[in-house]
């Protein structure tokens, strides 16, 4: 195991620190260059383009964020970064932009966001891996998907490797716990869903919490009294007002 203790440190802006996607778009370039600025540790999610080139993106399709339908990994990562994300001045970022800008500043929570289908993820945790190499800074992956976080222990990352999870039934617990047998480093999950026995048990062992995705006071609150640390959007954590909605 590699030890993920930093991941309790500071307040991790979700997809960057993006205004909601008013002007700031989440997973652009501003957002993050924003959660550098403000001191946040940055969350966002990576998916593959058809060159096989990591680029940061939530969603599968592309029509809410950049107004055109499709898969995004039918599109090369020369292609979606001629996308405009939300109508706005930023394209889609590969991660290796993300990774240039960021420059080790601040720690870098990935999610990297797998498919189901058979082979469709074959190289996937290789390549980001090989993005990743020689990069200067704190860094810690993570994933719902359990083959994506096999398939990194067994390349051998030497970040830190994280589950992603939701949930609040004793079937869904037993998933979660089979993963943590890969010897994961901490976990990221929907605080909505805490307190558990499956999250007591692991904190309890020694494994950091982090939660999503915060957006108000009583998530603040609720995080910090079940876990460790949370992923926010919507609000300056800094501030001593309780944030809003």
């Amino acid at each position: 195991m590699t030890s993920a203790a930093w991941i309790k440190d500071l307040a991790v802006a979700h997809r960057g620190y993006h205004d909601m996607n008013h002007q700031v778009w989440e997973n652009t370039l501003s957002a993050f260059a924003r959660a550098v600025e403000a001191g946040f540790a940055i969350e966002c999610d990576v998916q593959l383009a058809a060159d096989s080139v990591p680029v940061i993106f939530h969603d599968h399709d592309l029509e809410r964020l950049c107004g055109i339908k499709g898969d995004v990994r039918e599109k090369t990562a020369a292609e979606l970064g001629l996308l405009a994300v939300g109508g706005t001045k930023d394209k889609v970022p590969t991660l290796k932009q993300m990774l240039d800008l960021v420059a080790g500043k601040v720690p870098l929570v990935i999610e990297i966001k797998g498919r189901t289908g058979e082979g469709e993820d074959d190289g996937f945790a290789e390549t980001v891996l090989e993005v990743l190499e020689g990069y200067r800074g704190q860094v810690a992956l993570m994933s719902f998907d359990h083959h994506i976080l096999r398939d990194l222990k067994r390349t051998g990352s030497p970040y830190p490797l994280g589950l992603t999870a939701m949930g609040d039934k004793p079937e869904e617990f037993f998933r979660h716990d089979e993963a943590m047998q890969l010897g994961l480093d901490f976990i990221s999950y929907h605080y909505p869903h805490l307190p558990n026995s499956f999250i007591t048990a692991q904190r309890a062992a020694g494994i950091p919490v982090i939660t999503w995705t915060v957006r108000d006071a009583n998530g603040v609150e609720h995080t910090y009294k079940y876990a460790d640390q949370m992923t926010f959007e919507g609000f300056d954590p800094r501030e001593a007002s309780s944030p809003s909605q």
